[in-house]
């Protein structure tokens, strides 16, 4: 776990990796919790055997979009930011998905921080966040983060 003091400390991470998550292992049910909870049932996500069948995979494989939702997790398993108030995703600048996550596959995020820039009232922070995947020499995700963090406001 890296832990940051505070906003103002992020600075020294500009141009540096500042943080490598775990490996967590993309499991059937996950996917399939995915599926049901976004209404993407597509059989090359939720049917094994037919995927095993047909696909160009030979098997089941994660979704885009799930392997794109771990983010969060991943990166607040590895990185924190003290006196924070509040952190808000601004939102993503580019987004790539260059490998599939085969069902059974352990993915790992490496967090980057490109730039900081100062916002009303906080700090925006531009991340370049690689997902990694176990013993594969491509990324399944590569993903510009826009992360916004407000400062404590000290009380008296």
């Amino acid at each position: 776990m890296q832990i940051i003091e505070n906003i103002e400390a992020l600075s020294v991470w500009i141009g540096k990796e500042v943080a490598c998550s775990d490996w967590l292992t993309i499991d059937q049910g996950r996917v399939q919790k995915f599926a049901d909870a976004t209404g993407d049932q597509q059989w090359i996500h939720t049917d094994p055997l037919r995927a095993q069948r047909e696909s160009p995979y030979k098997e089941a494989i994660a979704h885009g979009y799930l392997t794109l939702s771990l983010l969060p997790h991943l990166t607040e398993s590895c990185l924190r930011i003290d006196g924070v108030s509040m952190s808000v995703n601004y939102g993503l600048d580019r987004v790539r998905f260059p490998a599939p996550v085969r069902v059974g596959q352990r993915v790992r995020a490496r967090m980057t921080l490109d730039r900081l820039d100062p916002v009303a009232g906080g700090m925006q922070a531009h991340w370049t966040a690689t997902i990694e995947l176990e013993q594969s020499d491509k990324p399944a995700c590569v993903a510009q983060l826009l992360a916004r963090y407000y400062p404590q406001i000290a009380t008296s």
